[in-house]
């Protein structure tokens, strides 16, 4: 009898090959490594795989730099869901894209 028992019950739904199933030696148990790659449906698009939908598409890389002895208000805070109108400060865009999507992101929030 193999021991991945254990580890298939934590992935139900995953179907793992016949050579995977170690056999127990002297009764003890054999520790088994599993890998597992989430990897984007085949039929999603590039675009759809993408965090920034649409903010300075044209840059290659995206990058603020913020001095914090320059902050303006005793607390900032800045978007890390990538729909914020006021990017690279948080406009509360997170909050719809959270009821939509069932993410759970918010914004970082500097303090001076």
């Amino acid at each position: 009898m193999a021991t991945l028992t254990s580890a298939s019950t934590l992935l139900r739904g995953v179907a793992l090959p016949a050579e995977s199933m170690i056999p127990s030696r002297a009764g003890r148990p054999q520790r088994v490594s599993l890998a597992v790659r989430a990897e984007a449906p085949e039929t999603s698009t590039a675009s759809a795989a993408h965090i920034n939908p649409s903010i300075r598409k044209d840059s290659d890389k995206v990058v603020d730099t913020v001095q914090a002895n320059e902050l303006s208000k005793p607390l900032t805070a800045y978007c890390r869901c990538w729909r914020s109108e006021t990017f690279p400060l948080c406009n509360g865009a997170h909050v719809k894209h959270n009821k939509e999507t069932g993410d759970n992101v918010g914004p970082l929030l500097l303090k001076k």
